[in-house]
């Protein structure tokens, strides 16, 4: 008995050794099992937490965009003016008259056209223009509106606006200092134009529209420094936009059209590449440039730019009092433009010099009238006279004018050869006779010869 009872343990302990590696061979091969399970989900887990983490941060973009403009409203307009950067005052600048006065006439009366300015690097074209900041005025605008659409005028609302002021709705309206808007070389088509809002898609699942460039310039500035550089396709896009005040988008099934009426301001240099004629055409003035040769200029122009860039807001307060007065000039010259006249007889004569010079068109005409009662605005008389004409009819022909490479006259002189002929023919034919008898008296008498000149064959 003892012995079977012994045999039976043993057998019972073999059974269990037998077991054991079974039972764990199991638990591996459930492990293996578990451990593939979730190595196979754990991909999915971040891509979930990706995607909550993408959906939170575009809620919280949102919801940063819609309560961006309750606090821009909130905040008044000179405590923004004041903390931006000091520009390099206007009046500051020396020399570069005809650069000056081409910008003030177009904040005058806007439908100028523009300026470009064209000349030598380092001769304060940029510099110039972006002055012009801080003597820009205040127009009123509907707060809340990206268009910068105008309370009154029709023409200058989106449709949004004018269909709330269809409805009767009492607008909000706010006085905002004129926008001016960098145009960079670098900008793509759709920040200039506009596109789809990719954050309204994403978080409401609507389709709207995401203003750009030409917007945020309605009703202001649009500058583009090196104009000549710019892209063809973004030059079609501003072209189409000058051309009929409005920016129309079809793209990815939106469908917007809004006002984009702006002053557009270029400068370059021409050595670095021509300007497309299409373009030319659509600036009202054109300014050449050149260096300062004046050696007291030079000095003086050097020294208040050492004294603002070591102390801006102490250099701009020490000409702030010539800045207001300009300010206040250009105000005044602005309500002063609907009174200005121009004559008849002025009139007939513009027309007549743009036709003698073969002027495509009659815009040259337009901007000579206009930027000629800009200027009578500005210096506070109501009357043009054919003087004033000759102080802007430079500015706006030089660039109409068909380009001759072989011609050795240039384009300016010939429009002062032309405004003389028409304004003053009497002495202009004096002059001519005078140096026909001239070069006939030089052909008569034979020119004296040099030492040693040979004096021609003998007897001859």
């Amino acid at each position: 008995m003892a012995a079977a009872m012994q045999l039976a343990q043993v057998a019972c302990c073999n059974g269990h050794a037998m077991a054991l590696p079974q039972l764990r061979q199991t638990r591996m091969i459930s492990h293996s099992a578990s451990v593939a399970r979730s190595a196979a989900l754990r991909p999915a887990q971040p891509q979930r937490a990706c995607q909550r983490a993408m959906r939170s941060s575009v809620a919280m973009r949102s919801a940063a965009v819609a309560e961006a403009p309750a606090a821009s409203a909130a905040n008044d307009d000179d405590e923004e003016d004041n903390a931006a950067r000091p520009v390099f005052p206007f009046t500051a600048i020396v020399g570069q008259e005809q650069m000056k006065l081409a910008l003030l006439l177009n904040i005058i009366d806007p439908k100028i056209g523009g300026v470009m300015v064209m000349g030598d690097r380092g001769t304060g074209k940029s510099t110039t223009v972006r002055a012009l900041t801080d003597l820009l005025p205040k127009i009123q605008v509907v707060a809340g509106d990206p268009f910068n659409s105008d309370p009154v005028d029709q023409e200058s609302m989106s449709d949004d606006v004018r269909q709330r002021v269809r409805a009767g709705e009492q607008l909000e309206v706010k006085a905002t200092r004129i926008n001016m808007v960098d145009l960079p070389l670098g900008a793509t088509e759709d920040r200039v134009c506009g596109t789809i809002d990719i954050e309204k898609a994403l978080t409401e699942g609507v389709k709207a529209f995401e203003p750009g460039l030409l917007a945020k310039a309605n009703r202001g500035v649009l500058y583009v420094d090196e104009v000549n550089l710019l892209d063809d396709g973004l030059v079609d896009v501003v072209l189409d936009s000058a051309a009929s005040g409005i920016n129309t988008v079809e793209r990815e099934g939106v469908s917007i059209a809004h006002p984009a009426k702006f002053v557009m301001i270029g400068s370059g240099n021409p050595t670095e590449g021509e300007l497309r004629p299409q373009l030319l055409d659509r600036f009202g003035l054109s300014v050449d440039v050149s260096t300062l040769q004046n050696m007291e200029q030079r000095v003086q122009l050097v020294l208040d730019r050492m004294a603002y860039e070591q102390d801006p807001d102490k250099f701009c307060a020490s000409v702030e009092a010539d800045q207001q007065a300009l300010r206040e000039r250009l105000v005044s010259a602005t309500e002063r433009l609907p009174s200005v006249q121009v004559s008849r007889e002025v009139r007939l004569q513009i027309s007549e010099i743009c036709s003698l010079l073969d002027v495509d068109g009659i815009r040259g005409d337009m901007v000579v009238n206009r930027a000629a009662r800009a200027l009578v605005a500005f210096e506070g008389r109501t009357d043009v006279t054919i003087d004033d004409v000759a102080r802007v009819i430079a500015l706006c022909l030089n660039h109409r004018m068909r380009k001759d490479p072989l011609d050795p006259i240039d384009n300016g002189t010939k429009v002062v050869l032309a405004f003389r002929r028409v304004t003053n023919p009497k002495a202009v034919k004096q002059e001519e006779e005078q140096q026909k008898e001239a070069e006939k008296e030089k052909g008569a008498k034979p020119a004296p010869k040099k030492a040693g000149a040979w004096g021609g064959l003998p007897g001859r």
